[in-house]
């Protein structure tokens, strides 16, 4: 399926590792160009000596949310537009909620929901103001559809994210601007590297999920070059699920 992102320009927060620079390596393969946004400034510098024609960079402190907004602005100096927005940077500090400092939970929120909401309104101004007919991805959990044991502020942030992702759409389709979100279960990424590294723990955590493995993080990239192209043109407001099938099974 050809994609047609040659003339694609996008912004994905979160991308120095993970699920994130497999998105940003997914996004590129298709031929777009992709602002990479994260706050290792070393790992985004890899990121685009690798793609020096497709991929630019800058460092933004997410729990800022008021300075958010420069990032579009920053991405249209360097490409001259943006198409689209892939909300990915995110934080999941598990603990005890008895023991949670309400400061951990708010800044969870700031991070995960509040940083979002931040880009999307400047994004979908921004989309409106140059009639781009624009596209929003954000990427939830699986945790914001079942909430997890010791996750409650993640849990929390990450549906009300999907919530969001729903209101925005409905508002903002009439514009031409479209709102989606992705819900990944587990991947092989640095977040479940505690769980890689312990075959007792891996193999019980296996046996949750139906497909019996984890997800690879280029499996993640298809879905949302989908999303960005105008292949998902009248796909608004909706949430994909790519777990293995865990939740379909709870």
């Amino acid at each position: 399926m050809d994609f047609d992102l040659s003339d694609h320009v996008s912004i994905v927060t979160g991308a120095s590792k993970g699920l994130g620079k497999a998105m940003v390596e997914a996004l590129v393969e298709e031929g777009a160009s992709v602002f990479a946004v994260a706050r290792d400034r070393d790992k985004l510098q890899e990121l685009e000596n690798q793609n020096p024609e497709s991929v630019r960079i800058e460092t933004f402190d997410f729990s800022d949310p008021n300075s958010l907004s420069r990032i579009l602005k920053k991405a249209v100096e360097e490409f001259g537009r943006v198409n689209s927005i892939v909300n990915n940077a995110g934080i999941a500090p598990a603990s005890d909620s008895l023991q949670t400092e309400t400061s951990e939970f708010e800044n969870v929120f700031k991070v995960n929901l509040l940083a979002p909401m931040v880009i999307c309104q400047a994004a979908a101004q921004y989309f409106i103001d140059t009639e781009t007919t624009g596209s929003i991805v954000n990427i939830s959990s699986t945790a914001g559809l079942k909430g997890k044991s010791n996750l409650a502020a993640y849990s929390a942030s990450k549906g009300g994210m999907l919530r969001l992702t729903e209101s925005l759409s409905a508002e903002w389709a009439r514009h031409g601007v479209r709102v989606n979100a992705i819900a990944p279960g587990a991947f092989e990424t640095d977040a479940q590297k505690a769980v890689l590294e312990n075959q007792k723990i891996l193999d019980a955590r296996l046996r949750k999920i139906p497909a019996r493995r984890m997800g690879k993080p280029k499996e993640i990239g298809p879905l949302v070059c989908y999303l960005v192209s105008d292949l998902s043109s009248f796909v608004t407001g909706s949430t994909f699920v790519i777990d293995g099938g865990e939740v379909a099974k709870l």
